[in-house]
């Protein structure tokens, strides 16, 4: 018997230029992942450029490298620019608070669908999926009711009893928080992965005691690490940058997230670039550092759940 890579003959009435064509088939591939990633990464480059430059170099030559280089773009907006410390802070409270109740409240969610019976379950989660479907501008005027003065102005009015419909959180960073603390692509994520969970570590829990929810939390959650932090990266870098609602929630330039400061401060800087993009890359920064530390999980939780049974 022969021993190593044997090279299977070429079909009969093949045409060389098939032969040729598969020699050049990879590096091809290669070339255009590369060109695409080149014109992914280059407005980042030339961000990160532009606000190393002073503002009165901003347009001459050299536009590939930053000559002269220096930070004063960066002092100037840390600096001059009192609010942005604390858009700063209210962007990182508003990511970091719905990130942990979305991975909570989803997680649970999921695995009460996937494991629990209930009535109307399967309803609820076609539901569920049927609000994928609906684009996000579309509930922006109901969250805003609810969130706000309510859908019926002056509360539901049973007998005496005057019950408020809205939640009067307008100008508030929980008005933020309050509308995105669950969500259906969480659920829906979680429900599928915990739908292939391995039913005989549950068993074993409840034969040792353990409750239903004791089961959840110190067996089911710890095991679920790489979907729990693939789902709050992506909950994350969603609340970081959003801002359509809380341009419609908030109101007083001190309670800002850095998305609407940053808007403001364009305003006030419109023509000067580099100190503009100085202030963008705040907004950058932090969601590159956590795609870079945690781009492991990310990956292997996308290259497992889709060998996952629906």
């Amino acid at each position: 018997m022969a021993t190593g890579t044997q090279s299977f003959p070429k079909q009969a009435g093949q045409p060389d230029w098939i032969d040729r064509l598969e020699q050049f088939k990879t590096p091809f591939f290669y070339a255009i992942l590369i060109a695409w990633a080149i014109i992914c990464l280059a407005p980042l480059y030339f961000t990160l450029v532009f606000s190393l430059k002073p503002v009165e170099n901003a347009y001459t030559a050299p536009i590939w490298w930053p000559t002269p280089f220096t930070l004063a773009n960066y002092d100037t907006v840390l600096r001059s620019f009192d609010l942005f410390p604390r858009w700063l802070m209210n962007s990182t409270i508003v990511a970091v608070v719905t990130t942990a109740l979305r991975v909570l409240f989803c997680s649970m969610a999921g695995y009460a669908f996937a494991r629990i019976e209930f009535p109307f379950k399967n309803f609820l989660f076609n539901a569920l999926l049927l609000s994928m479907m609906m684009p996000g501008v579309v509930t922006l005027i109901p969250k805003f009711l609810i969130i706000g003065p309510g859908i019926l102005r002056g509360g539901l009015e049973i007998g005496s009893l005057t019950i408020p419909t809205g939640f009067n959180m307008i100008d508030k960073l929980g008005g933020v928080i309050l509308p995105h603390v669950a969500d259906a692509f969480g659920v829906f994520m979680m429900t599928q992965f915990y739908k292939s969970f391995p039913k005989e570590l549950e068993e074993a829990a409840t034969i040792d005691g353990t409750g239903r929810l004791g089961t959840f939390f110190r067996i089911v959650l710890p095991v679920s690490q790489t979907q729990l932090i693939t789902l709050a990266l992506l909950t994350f870098q969603g609340e970081w940058n959003r801002f359509m609602e809380p341009l419609l929630i908030l109101r007083s330039p001190e309670n800002f997230t850095l998305p609407l400061g940053l808007q403001w401060f364009r305003g006030e800087y419109y023509t000067l670039y580099s100190i503009v993009l100085a202030g963008s890359l705040f907004n950058t920064l932090p969601i590159l550092v956590l795609f870079f530390l945690f781009q492991r999980y990310f990956i292997q939780s996308i290259a497992t759940t889709g060998s996952k049974e629906a």
